[in-house]
């Protein structure tokens, strides 16, 4: 399975349970997450998706870990199963 199906059901997904799935670009700034997910009840998450069995790379990882020392949620998803695991109904 590619990155793009996972991220084609991500947005399929929490645009059905109400959210907004939006693409997260940062010019100037490279391995910020790929997606911005916003959720009824306030609950803002940054995604990065990867290809079942891939990993962040060193620069990614750096980037997730300054937002989650900011209080940030930020998550890696490389499944369907994850998608759902991630955002339940």
């Amino acid at each position: 399975m590619r990155e793009s199906a996972i991220e084609f059901a991500l947005c399929a997904h929490v645009k059905k349970i109400g959210g907004l799935c939006e693409k997260f670009t940062s010019p100037g700034k490279r391995s910020v997450p790929d997606r911005i997910v916003t959720l009824p009840g306030g609950r803002v998450v940054f995604v990065e998706l990867k290809a079942p069995g891939k990993k962040p790379t060193i620069l990614q990882q750096r980037d997730h870990e300054k937002r989650r020392a900011l209080g940030c949620e930020v998550l890696v998803i490389d499944s369907l199963t994850g998608v759902i695991d991630a955002f339940p109904i």
